[in-house]
């Protein structure tokens, strides 16, 4: 019904009478106890609930095709959804997935990024098979995989002297992502501990924007070293070396209990 846009519409494919469709839903309800469509208008759309169930289906429909898949080819085929940040994508990802389509063409991958908060939830909620995401990050019900060893660093623009402590930093700008960033939440902890405030907070969705704005001297962040390198921005800005309990930072793959098939071929790439 989901797929179709309504009752009428999937009777039809199902070859089934409207009325029909409309109790076994009914049905289902009072079954599980809880409403899975809710009326919009002259339309229905599912209830959160109803989202939560969809999200099971299909992965039990994904699950059944791979099975069948797998069962006569051996090789994983349809699709794998992951998740990462946008430092780990494009400074990581590129040649590990670039791999991963060259040993199974069968499988196709649809990468979302986020800050590591969002991307947890979106795990847990099964919308994501699997996330890379970047410590502090506590992930219950989740099993992760360290993959990745990163350095963070400061980065101002070229005019501001050498940042040695968190006070060197006070009254000026602070640019970050969202709220869930872990990066960010590692920094403002390193600034908390020496009771330095921001003055201001700039939020960005892209690294991009982000190092352009501190290149122009608007104020402050902290990226991976290895995401400089990847934009070519290490020249556009001064690095400053932090502390080393805030700049070794790891990145780690989560997924839910059991992986598919396609998710255990990239486990054993990134483990190779």
């Amino acid at each position: 019904m989901v797929q179709e846009g309504g009752v009428v519409r999937a009777a039809g494919k199902l070859g089934r009478v409207q009325s029909n469709v409309t109790t076994r839903i009914k049905q289902l309800e009072q079954r599980l106890g809880r409403p899975l469509f809710r009326r919009q208008g002259r339309s229905l759309v599912l209830s959160p609930e109803g989202e939560l169930l969809l999200s099971y289906a299909q992965r039990l429909f994904r699950l059944a095709d791979e099975a069948e898949s797998e069962l006569r080819t051996g090789r994983p085929r349809g699709v794998l959804r992951v998740g990462s940040l946008e430092s780990t994508a494009g400074s990581r990802l590129a040649p590990l997935l670039s791999r991963f389509h060259q040993l199974y063409p069968g499988v196709v991958v649809e990468l979302a990024t986020g800050t590591t908060g969002a991307l947890l939830q979106r795990v847990a909620n099964f919308e994501l098979e699997a996330a890379f995401v970047s410590e502090p990050f506590t992930a219950p019900g989740l099993q992760a995989l360290p993959v990745f060893e990163e350095e963070l660093v400061l980065v101002t623009g070229k005019d501001v002297a050498a940042v040695r402590q968190a006070r060197d930093l006070a009254g000026l700008t602070l640019i970050a992502f969202a709220s869930g960033c872990s990066y960010r939440k590692r920094l403002e902890d390193w600034l908390g501990a020496s009771a330095v405030m921001p003055a201001r907070t700039l939020e960005f969705a892209s690294y991009q924007a982000m190092i352009a704005c501190v290149a122009a001297g608007t104020g402050f962040a902290i990226v991976p070293r290895s995401l400089l390198l990847a934009l070519r921005a290490a020249s556009d800005v001064r690095q400053h070396e932090l502390p080393a309990r805030v700049r070794r930072n790891r990145t780690h793959l989560v997924w839910h209990g059991d992986p598919s098939t396609a998710l255990q071929r990239l486990q054993d790439l990134l483990a190779a």
